[in-house]
């Protein structure tokens, strides 16, 4: 009964998972056209529009391009941009 414990390999999990950044958003959601958006080129790109537009809509509340506090970098969800296009056309 002794030789029992010796034959359990421990095995050590990590204590907390790798920081969400987003590389491993769009490798999590994966697609050929990622989900979300990382700055206002990429999110001129996706709505078609110049990046100055892109800046001037950012500045809108009611857009849903976001800009964290202390920050220059803007990030978008496609779904939510698209969303957001199809109810201002409306």
């Amino acid at each position: 009964m002794g030789n029992i414990g010796k034959m359990v390999k421990k095995v050590e999990l990590p204590v907390d998972p790798p920081p969400l950044d987003r590389h491993r958003v769009d490798e999590i959601l994966g697609g050929s056209r990622p989900e979300m958006l990382w700055g206002l080129p990429a999110i001129a790109q996706a709505l078609n529009v110049s990046e100055a537009t892109a800046r001037r809509w950012a500045a809108d509340a009611a857009v849903p391009i976001y800009q964290p506090a202390g920050t220059r970098t803007h990030f978008a969800c496609r779904s939510e941009l698209m969303a957001w296009l199809r109810n201002r056309a409306a």
